[in-house]
């Protein structure tokens, strides 16, 4: 395990032209103070845990100190805001302070969000503020304990400086982490000002870097394109099926890797609702809960389309045509995992989406309903009535009982075993606005950090029984729908 001053970096991106990147040290808060430490993600770089306890921790990720070896800098992107092209953005308040290496030779994006103003900030005034670092730290987490491909969070910095949002909030960093933050935008910038070379150098870079078996291809890029369109079908498959909401699937918060970026107006689903729309700032509902499947196929047709200088439209369309049927397959195959099915086929579309609409219908809670299915007993009778009183319409759900025990019957598995399985897709804890809210309201009133590292342990395994947690599996309170998020959260 090392020391702050030992992480081993090896800056590639800092290695490409000056095009790509403006370089620039983080704008300094004032009297910086760790507010969360997370010690799962500091095993990703190598960095011993005691590292946290000293004073220079706080002042390396509250932007005062530089990291040995680090070459901060502000990357250039552009994209599709709300489905019109924004021709510059770039990281506004973000600043990428390097790349560190860990021993099995894995490479981490050092990111410290909220670090000052950069030459891409526009009106922005480059920094955030502990509520939304609270928000993103914890979700991040709870996305990887949910086995969704995400970037993690090692730390948050607090300070008492003022930002201004839609009200005076104390400003915060977060020290964010992933194996790369290209994104679709970045490609999308050159390709609006007609730099075909920087596109060019920009996916052998990529390609390289994070997907070296397609370097062998005769024609690596379509193929690259076909990876991403893979990689992301299934991404969004996984957050339609646990209830996950992004709320701005804007193409400059899409990862090129197909791991979950920039943690905004996010929410999981309490009571199920098909065009659930949890930004407050997305009026017309273009990143509703069931657009978010389609919006990845739109969003994959903008980065085809700034990666046509390197291949033909004919290469490009033949390389976005699998997204449906990939999307569509693992979505089955996922909703089959909570139904308890041990396989699936397309007759079982039917099931899945008369369930969905009974639960849009009734307005019940989407993941207490399919972690409690995993008590659902073929016989039925009284042991079902828990399940059954979910529904306000129990004529309606009796019907879909009936079909869902015809559907058990015809595989060979026991109750106790089909539960098991069932438990181990459902999770009984998911990060519900109201419990973020509560830990940022302790944090924000009394520095009191207690139940944001709570949440953070309780969401490592959201898929176990933990008695003595029970509470943070109830129902939402009634002043939960209350709520608003929008993209300054």
């Amino acid at each position: 395990m090392r020391k702050l001053e030992q992480l081993d970096f090896d800056n590639s991106f800092a290695r490409l032209p000056d095009t790509f990147h403006a370089r620039l040290a983080p704008t300094p808060m004032p009297d910086p103070y760790l507010v969360s430490f997370n010690t799962e993600a500091a095993r990703l770089i190598d960095l011993h845990p005691e590292e946290a306890q000293r004073p220079e921790f706080a002042e390396y990720f509250g932007g005062k100190l530089t990291l040995p070896g680090a070459e901060p800098l502000a990357a250039l992107y552009a994209g599709h805001q709300f489905g019109q092209y924004v021709q510059q953005l770039g990281d506004g308040r973000a600043i990428l302070l390097g790349e560190a290496r860990n021993s099995r030779g894995e490479s981490w994006d050092l990111q410290l969000k909220g670090a000052g103003l950069t030459p891409f900030s526009r009106q922005g005034d480059g920094r955030a503020v502990l509520r939304s670092t609270i928000r993103e730290y914890l979700c991040s987490e709870a996305m990887h304990g949910l086995g969704i491909p995400t970037s993690r969070a090692l730390c948050i910095v607090g300070s008492d400086m003022e930002v201004y949002r839609e009200s005076i909030e104390s400003g915060a960093t977060l020290l964010r982490m992933a194996p790369t933050h290209v994104r679709f935008g970045s490609f999308e910038v050159f390709y609006y000002r007609r730099q075909a070379e920087q596109i060019k150098v920009l996916a052998d870079y990529v390609i390289a870097r994070h997907f070296p078996e397609l370097l062998g291809s005769a024609d690596p890029y379509p193929a690259f394109l076909r990876e991403v369109t893979r990689r992301t079908a299934r991404l969004i498959a996984q957050w339609q099926a646990v209830g996950f909401a992004h709320g701005v699937m804007n193409t400059d918060n899409m990862s090129i890797l197909g791991i979950t970026l920039d943690y905004g107006p996010f929410a999981f689903l309490d009571h199920y609702e098909h065009n659930f729309i949890c930004n407050h700032s997305d009026h017309h509902g273009r990143y509703a809960f069931d657009q978010q499947p389609d919006i990845g196929g739109w969003n994959l047709s903008c980065l085809a389309q700034a990666l046509v200088p390197l291949m033909s439209v004919e290469a490009a369309k033949d390389a976005l045509s699998g997204y449906a049927e990939e999307f569509t397959g693992h979505y089955l195959e996922l909703m089959g995992r909570k139904l308890g099915l041990e396989k699936t086929g397309e007759q079982d579309f039917d099931l899945i989406t008369q369930l969905l609409d009974l639960l849009h219908e009734n307005r019940v809670d989407y993941s207490i309903l399919f972690r409690a299915l995993g008590d659902f007993r073929q016989a039925q009778g009284e042991h079902n009535t828990p399940l059954r009183d979910l529904f306000l319409n129990r004529p309606a759900f009796d019907a879909w009982a009936a079909t869902y025990t015809s559907r058990l019957g015809a595989q060979d598995m026991p109750d106790t075993e089909r539960k098991a399985r069932m438990d181990a897709v459902n999770p009984k804890y998911i990060l519900r606005n109201y419990l973020a809210q509560i830990a940022i309201d302790k944090a924000t009133a009394d520095h009191d950090f207690s139940e944001i590292d709570c949440l953070l342990a309780l969401l490592r395994d959201p898929y176990a029984e933990q008695p003595a947690m029970d509470a943070y599996a109830a129902p939402p309170p009634d002043w939960a729908s209350r709520i608003q998020i929008s993209c300054s959260s």
